[in-house]
């Protein structure tokens, strides 16, 4: 009965149930255990499912993969079009607007309804799309979807309601604008070609009507062949045959000329009054050779024509420079007048426009500006001086300067942050921009009132940090950070050396900030760790370096306990530091003669540096490669500047440094950090192979990703994007059973042994990025991004299965007999999985690849024997924090929380003296207490409530700066804030609880007695990749981001699910990699390699959300046009007496064909607005969209009134005519 009841508290233990005090069956809500409490503890929780809601609210960045530009000159915004099917809409500081298709099509072509509030899209599903600009989100009024011929070009002119759709076919059609609908009026291109014309002339290119002559629309076609078509009379009014393709044409404002750019690089110019040849033909790149022949010339994609009235017209082109000058960038060439000058570009132009005075063609048009749209950038060149300087870009559309490798976030910083990094990194910025205001300026943002500091750092793969203003949905630079100054540059390699030598070696893998001392942490891919102090002053320092050595050597192969579910763990605390330390090498000390390959894979730099004001390094940690291996990567941080630490892991150990002395204090494996408490029984491993020990192994880790990536991956966008399958499965076995995790003891013996992992990593403000492997395969080596367990994931519906669900392994069996894996039953195998680099990308070198971007890609490894196998128990996540070591303890002490790979949470007690002076001369005590508590998963996160559920922060330096001139005769004290859970509740008694999140499973613990108060098991078909504990609407929650896709938010003590959401329905590594909470309710991911996407799921916000995003729409008059004159309007044309509406109406040219396009009406329109409208400003936004409504079906009636009139009139005069038919007639006539 004893045994009975004892399993029957296990299956309650270890079960999930419902909310406080109703204890229920299923997975819905956190379980209260049987474990008794010292305390009743009563925590009103206040959040309710209806405080979240989920929703994008701002992209920043560069647009990725742009492919197309507009502008509207009189509203003065900017549209950019993507690959993708995204929109980026931009205006003034503020006006920056975000909208997708949802089919995901290209975006061909863009064209302004200019001064109107619209803007139509063609994309290359050959959808017609018309946007409603007048709110602040973007919204589908109508489509329009093309069945039978592919959109190539389309013009809509000024002030016009029928738009000109050119087709692959050579066919032009015309749509109306109001209605979304064709007109019967078609130009058949075999009507606008000669009959006697034998070819077909080929896909439109190009439309534009004349600026003499609306009622003229100019026709190029790809052949060369270019037709002016007479509107009125239905008929050609020219036709020209050229030898050359057409890429695009250009008018003269007066209409009686225009220019032709072509393939082979040529400007051909013709005057209408003679259209049998060009009066004029240049090559403005090409040279005539010695044989008299021009030499051949690239095409020249776009030509504009633009006039001034002061000057000679300007001849604006991309493209035509000569073949033979190879590797030279593209360019743009600005001819005016006799002065050519050529602006060479960094990335290739996908489109470029000049900004005009006047949105008329007909009048003189005054460039003062280029907007140039690169393929990672945009630019605008000054027209108005002669040496056409740049404008500076107001928007961040430079965070991809370098592929960025990790985020953080930081919402509610100290308010005095930000002016201090952006009065520092203010005189770092570029000079030489040009004088003017930015000419893109539209829209009009006004701060809210719902904003607070926020900051957005990234890291990236140079080595340079960035630091960003993120208030009110804005961003903005504030200071950059190079981490590479703290080092020697490398020295250029020869031979197998060079190949070894990563191409990034300073790349930033993690960083770790605390706002209020300043203090900043950088881990790099290099195993190094660089801190940082900030001053507002500059100085000379030089920096100190520390050398670890982290080994394991422990036999870590693991069977399952008999008493896992329940285990006796040992609180003892004989385990002293001293007996399982790794002494390092000092700094400065000579390196032994049997380890003359520990060597740091970069030099820091050990002289006297002079550091300007802003950040400065102070220390550098630095790994070492342990018998002819390289370094592991850091997997896991944590700082604390009131206690004066630093702690960090990998997969061998945990390093813990002092960084006021300079000292390490603990080095050790995490086997050793157990002692007597391992709820593990660790098998012997089998001896070592012989390793090579050569002087080069030390940069193989590092370069692994990046030593062939030269051809793949390099620094580039690729680095973040560009996975891939390998399609040659190694080992079977693996695949069956991703559960049996093994890792290989030879590093060159065994081609086929897979390089050894690097676990993951979750701290408070890290950001899982970059891991790289540490071993090279044999010959032709495979690289691929490092984990301890590749995940399967379902790359058509997004499912993700976390190894915990699969079947259990068959056991290997070895020399030794039946070895069991390093699990028991229940428990979460050893891997990487929260972090985005758990998923393999394979890079064959020997072979070509298909690139898979935004996916997981499966994992094959290499079969060893089981004699061979063992694995590492890696640090996944620290955090420093006033706790209770021991169950016995009364006051709590600052402690070390580690979690690791395989779940298990220990907890380290620190001995800190308390008086300044002893702090800096005396030795910090750490002693492992043996306190393990078991979770299912790797560890993610830690956080610590008090007894009345509020977030315990940790305690902290107050920032002064150290090179303040002071009194030297002064002693300098720190001032340090503690936030105690006893001392700041004196009514709620002793202790505090623990938050734990795991991959699998969320605790709450009730410290010192260790208890477990709830727990809840957050996913069973996937695993968390992000979790962390944030502030929303006044209260605490832990919110989750799940590799399925769903973002999910549990209540705090009880761990009650809030909101579940499926955000992404396919995850990608991008996303896993650099997803990030913080408070606010707020969240951010790098949605593409250039974009950094923000979402919240606070009620609140969405529902200001309207009240912070910008308007792209003000009301403004319509420039008049210029009074051309008596003689100019009698002899230049009747341009203004032509009648669209009577040529292209269904009363003159009949209704279009339904085969031929379908009209899809919007879904996302007035809906959208409601559903985001609300408070204040929504109420106006609903009386706005009433309105709107109100004018539409007025519109509507007003159409079907007009109908029913055109009907009755047919009616009347058809009567009437056969009234008179039979007037004469006698009845026996008919």
């Amino acid at each position: 009965m004893k045994k009975f009841r004892k399993v029957l508290d296990g299956l309650t233990t270890s079960s999930p149930g419902g909310t406080i005090g109703s204890p229920s069956c299923g997975s819905a809500a956190g379980t209260p255990t049987s474990a008794p409490t010292p305390k009743e503890i009563d925590i009103q929780e206040t959040l309710v499912s209806e405080n979240f809601q989920l929703c994008k609210t701002v992209r920043h960045g560069f647009p990725y993969q742009p492919t197309s530009l507009a502008y509207d000159p009189v509203q003065k915004i900017l549209a950019i079009g993507c690959r993708t099917g995204g929109i980026r809409i931009l205006g003034g500081p503020g006006v920056d607007s975000y909208c997708q298709h949802e089919s995901g099509a290209a975006v061909l072509q863009l064209q302004f309804l200019i001064n109107e509030g619209a803007l139509v899209t063609a994309c290359a599903d050959d959808t017609l799309h018309l946007w409603n600009l007048r709110q602040r989100r973007p919204a589908v009024l109508h489509s329009l979807k093309f069945n039978r011929e592919r959109i190539t070009f389309c013009h809509l002119p000024f002030q016009s309601k029928w738009l000109y759709v050119g087709t692959e076919r050579g066919n032009t059609h015309i749509v109306n604008i109001e209605s979304f609908v064709l007109s019967g009026y078609v130009i058949m291109w075999n009507k606008a070609i000669e009959l006697s014309t034998k070819t077909h002339p080929g896909p439109v290119v190009h439309l534009s009507d004349s600026p003499k002559d609306e009622g003229k629309l100019l026709i190029g076609f790809e052949s060369g062949t270019i037709v002016q078509w007479d509107l009125r009379g239905k008929k050609a009014d020219f036709r020209i045959y050229y030898d050359e393709a057409i890429h695009s044409v250009g008018w003269h404002h007066e209409g009686k000329q225009f220019m032709c750019s072509h393939s082979d690089g040529s400007l051909s110019m013709w005057n209408l009054r003679n259209t049998t040849k060009p009066f004029q033909v240049t090559y403005p790149h090409g040279k005539i050779q010695k044989d008299g022949r021009k030499e051949s010339c690239k095409p020249i994609l776009k030509v504009e024509y633009k006039t001034t009235r002061n000057s000679e017209p300007f001849v604006i082109f991309s493209g035509g420079l000569s073949y033979d000058k190879a590797g030279r960038r593209p360019t743009l060439t600005i001819m005016h007048g006799k002065a050519i000058t050529v602006l060479e570009m960094d990335y290739p132009i996908v489109e470029f426009m000049a900004l005009c005075e006047t949105p008329y063609n007909n009048e003189v048009q005054e460039p003062y500006a280029v907007v140039v749209l690169l393929e990672k950038d945009l630019i605008v060149v000054d027209l108005t001086q002669s040496n056409f300087p740049v404008f500076e870009n107001p928007y961040p559309m430079d965070i991809h300067e370098s592929p960025v490798t990790c985020t953080a976030y930081f919402a509610d910083c100290p308010p005095d942050i930000i002016p201090i990094l952006y009065s520092i990194g203010a005189k770092h910025k570029k000079t030489g921009y040009s004088q003017k205001e930015w000419p893109v300026a539209g829209g009009t943002w006004t701060l809210g009132s719902h904003t607070y500091p926020e900051i957005i750092v990234t890291g990236h793969a140079d080595g340079s940090i960035k630091f960003w203003d993120a208030s009110a949905i804005t961003l903005q630079m504030l200071y950059k950070l190079k981490t590479s100054k703290a080092f020697e540059k490398p020295k250029p390699a020869e031979g197998r050396a060079a190949e070894l030598v990563e191409e990034d070696p300073f790349a930033v893998q993690m960083v770790s900030w605390c706002p209020q001392s300043r203090i900043f942490c950088v881990v790099g891919i290099s195993a190094h760790i660089i801190l940082y102090r900030f001053s507002k002053y500059d100085a000379n320092t030089q920096i100190v370096s520390l050398e670890v050595r982290l080994q394991c050597e422990a036999e870590d192969v693991i069977s399952p306990s008999d008493n896992e579910n329940n285990p006796c763990f040992s609180e003892s605390g004989s385990h002293s530091p001293q007996t399982h330390q790794q002494h390092p090498a000092s700094p400065g000390s000579g390196t032994p003669e049997g380890n003359k390959d520990s060597i740091p894979c970069i030099k820091v730099k050990d002289r006297m540096v002079r550091v300007p004001p802003g950040y400065q390094a102070e220390l550098v940690i630095q790994l070492l490669s342990v018998d002819g291996e390289p370094p592991q990567q850091i997997t896991s941080l944590d700082i604390n500047s009131a206690y004066g630490l630093l702690a960090f892991g990998n997969c061998n150990g945990l390093a813990v440094v002092d960084y006021l002395q300079k000292t390490i204090l603990l080095c050790m494996s995490t086997l050793d950090l157990y002692g007597a408490a391992d709820p593990y029984q660790r098998l012997t491993r089998s001896p070592r192979r012989n390793r090579q020990s050569t002087s080069e192994v030390c940069m193989r880790g590092l370069s692994n990703f990046y030593s062939d990536s030269k051809k793949r991956i390099r620094t580039s966008y690729q680095s973040l994007t560009e996975l891939s399958d390998n399609q040659q499965s190694i080992d079977m076995e693996r695949s069956k059973s991703p559960t049996s995790v093994h890792y290989p003891t030879s590093l060159h013996n065994d081609p086929r042994i897979l390089p050894e992992p690097v676990a993951s990593l979750r701290a408070s403000h890290c950001s899982p990025v970059f891991y790289l492997l540490d071993n090279v395969k044999g010959p032709g080596r495979k690289l691929s991004l490092p984990t301890d367990l590749k995940t399967d994931l379902d790359h058509v519906n997004g499912h993700c299965t976390s190894p915990t669900s699969q079947p259990k392994p068959r056991v290997p069996m070895g020399p030794e007999g039946p070895r069991l894996t390093r699990r028991g039953p229940g428990r979460p195998p050893f891997r990487k999985a929260q972090s985005a680099a758990c998923m393999e990308i394979s890079l064959p070198v020997s072979h070509t690849e298909e690139s898979r971007e935004n996916s997981f890609s499966r994992s094959r490894s290499s079969s060893v024997s089981s004699i061979d196998r063992d694995t590492k128990e890696a640090i996944t996540t620290l955090q420093f924090g006033e706790s209770y070591g021991r169950k016995g303890d009364a006051l709590p002490t600052p402690c070390l929380w580690v979690g690791t790979s395989l779940g298990v949470v220990l907890l380290i007690p620190m001995s800190i003296p308390t008086d300044h002076e002893e702090r800096m001369e005396e030795t910090v005590t750490i002693g492992p207490s043996g306190t393990v508590l078991m979770l299912k998963g790797s560890v993610l996160h830690f956080s610590f409530l008090d007894c009345l559920g509020a977030l315990i922060q940790s305690p902290h330096e107050v920032w002064r700066d150290p090179n303040a001139s002071e009194d030297p005769d002064r002693v300098r004290k720190r001032k340090l804030v503690h936030f105690s859970a006893s001392s700041s509740q004196d009514n709620c008694g002793e202790g505090h609880l623990a938050v734990v999140c795991s991959e699998k499973q969320a605790k709450v613990l009730l410290m010192p007695s260790q208890s477990c108060l709830f727990v809840h098991n957050i996913t069973e078909s996937s695993f968390v990749l992000q979790a962390d504990v944030v502030s929303v609407s006044n209260s605490v929650c832990l919110a989750c981001f799940c590799a399925n896709g769903h973002v999910m938010t549990l209540s705090l003590p009880s761990l009650r699910p809030l909101m579940d959401v499926n955000y992404l329905p396919l995850t990608d590594m991008r996303i896993a990699r650099t997803f990030c909470f913080t408070n606010g309710g707020q969240a951010l991911y790098l949605s593409s390699p250039t974009e950094i996407q923000r979402i919240t799921y606070s009620q609140e916000m969405c529902d200001n959300l309207q009240e912070m995003l910008g308007e792209l729409f003000t009301p403004i008059e319509t420039p008049e046009a210029q009074n051309r004159g008596f003689l100019k309007g009698f002899f230049g044309g009747n341009s203004h007496n032509f009648d669209r509406e009577e040529l292209f109406g269904e009363a003159a040219a009949g209704k279009g064909s339904r085969s031929l396009a379908q009209h899809i009406p919007g879904q996302a329109g007035m809906e959208g607005m409601k559903v985001a409208a609300s408070g204040v400003v929504g109420d106006l936004a609903r009386a706005r969209i009433a309105l709107d409504e109100r004018g539409q079906r007025l519109g509507e009636l007003e159409d079907r009134t007009a109908l029913m009139m055109t009907s009755a009139e047919t009616f009347s005069k058809h009567a009437h005519e056969l009234m008179l038919k039979c007037k004469d007639k006698k009845w026996y006539q008919f």
